[in-house]
């Protein structure tokens, strides 16, 4: 599913327009990546989290090579799945 059908299908269930459910979506997305630039956490209680971590800087070896090549320190996005979410997947799998 992308961005457009996600609008559509949650202007449908909510009732709402799809211009109206599209400013919603953006502003939640938008809401998420400003928390998340400044490094605090997102919690929706049985969906899941989304937080950061900081990840070191490192040596990497490159694939059939035998060359390596510096991998420098990052905060990246972690999403850790809530129970509900992992049970109803894991349901109706």
């Amino acid at each position: 599913m992308n961005k457009a059908e996600f609008i559509d299908a949650v202007a449908v269930k909510a009732g709402l327009s799809k211009k109206d459910t599209k400013v919603a979506i953006e502003a939640v997305l938008e809401t998420i990546t400003e928390t998340l630039v400044k490094k605090e956490v997102v919690s929706f209680i049985g969906f899941g989290t989304f937080s950061t971590a900081n990840r070191a800087a490192r040596i990497a070896k490159v694939p059939g090579t035998d060359r390596t090549v510096d991998v420098p320190a990052t905060t990246v996005a972690k999403f850790k799945v809530g129970k509900y979410l992992k049970e109803s997947v894991a349901k109706n799998s």
